[in-house]
């Protein structure tokens, strides 16, 4: 069943991330699923990515070309950023290991780009009008390495995806307030009601 590529599925708020998180439940070995094991759903990936992520890489197209030729590098890269993030998260520093990972794998993915690549994408207008997938996203992972990112990468208490705190106060709890946020008040509201109805019939 073809996965429907919307606004939520983009909340991790950077490319690269957005990518990690299309691991569900990644840290539940029992019900984790990989929405690219159908290598179909790069392409519709990429071209919602296109509209989602528009403002990251100043409106330029993101594609993947060959689905089945290119799966192994968007999955490497997708790992990898996976891998170095979190640690961040979690931890609050790099790892040595993960960076020098994403930095191989990503040095593959951007060899193909025949194009000078602006410093500051939203301002320069002047960026290749087309990105491959695994390169934008190796570019949106560098972009997050950035001193002022600190303590703005988070994961998700309620799904463990991958976000970009981007509130004044670096004060967000969810990937997405409208869904993971909503759930999170629903259970609060769901415990409370039941304590509540078990010390009334105590």
């Amino acid at each position: 069943m073809a996965v429907e590529w919307n606004a939520h599925r983009f909340s991790g708020g950077a490319l690269a991330l957005s990518a990690a998180n299309t691991v569900v439940m990644r840290l539940d070995p029992g019900k984790m699923f990989d929405r690219f094991d159908d290598a179909g759903e790069l392409p519709r990936f990429a071209a919602a990515a296109t509209v989602h992520c528009a403002a990251e890489f100043d409106g330029a197209t993101i594609a993947v070309a060959d689905p089945a030729h290119d799966k192994a590098t968007v999955i490497a890269v997708r790992e990898a950023v996976d891998r170095l993030f979190r640690h961040q998260a979690r931890d609050g520093v790099h790892a040595a290991a993960a960076l020098a990972d994403l930095l191989a794998i990503g040095a593959t993915a951007l060899a193909g780009i025949d194009a000078d690549l602006p410093v500051v994408w939203t301002e320069s207008g002047n960026g290749p009008r087309d990105l491959p997938l695994s390169a934008a996203m190796t570019l949106s992972a560098l972009s997050l390495l950035r001193r002022e990112m600190a303590g703005r990468i988070k994961i998700c208490p309620n799904c463990a995806w991958l976000f970009v705190d981007k509130s004044r106060n670096a004060a967000r709890l969810w990937c997405d307030m409208a869904v993971c946020g909503n759930r999170a008040k629903a259970k609060r509201h769901y415990r409370r009601r039941k304590t509540e109805v078990r010390q009334g019939s105590d």
